[in-house]
């Protein structure tokens, strides 16, 4: 057994020397390699972190000016709706209007031709009581004539 632990006590002493150089080369990768690399992962991060929060800042903006848009474009149609009604319903008046002034007229022209019959019809009516007057006073002295015979 004491030869086996000499022998393990040379091996340490042989492999000191190695052991010292992988922990040399541990620190100097850790100071020269990883230091610098983790560094730069940090940065990195920090990078995309910061441009995420942009891009999401971007979004947000995008959102809000969409919003804004849609809304404005909802209150121009109905702005324009409006107008459309209105414009609308002032065709309607100016349409109820013309249709009322042609009633008029119509009911004016109907009542002046009721007027110009009744005055035609009373002048025919004087015209033949004047013709059946004329007519009567004819019959009779053809009848009554005296020298007609029976």
């Amino acid at each position: 057994m004491e030869q086996t632990l000499r022998a393990l006590a040379e091996i340490l002493q042989k492999a000191s020397i190695t052991i010292l150089l992988v922990v040399i080369l541990f620190w100097y990768l850790k100071a020269m390699l990883y230091g610098p690399l983790e560094k730069i992962l940090k940065q990195r991060a920090a990078l995309t972190e910061g441009t995420r929060k942009s891009a999401a800042d971007s979004l947000a903006a995008a959102d809000h000016k969409t919003a804004e848009y849609e809304a404005k474009i909802r209150e121009a149609r109905a702005e324009l709706y409006k107008e459309q009604e209105d414009l609308r319903r002032r065709w309607l008046d100016e349409q109820a209007a013309q249709i009322a002034t042609a009633q008029d007229r119509s009911s004016k022209q109907a009542q002046a031709t009721k007027v110009q019959i009744n005055a035609e019809a009373d002048a025919a009516r004087q015209n033949l009581d004047a013709a059946v007057s004329a007519l009567a006073d004819q019959i009779a002295n053809t009848v009554l004539a005296p020298g007609r015979q029976a």
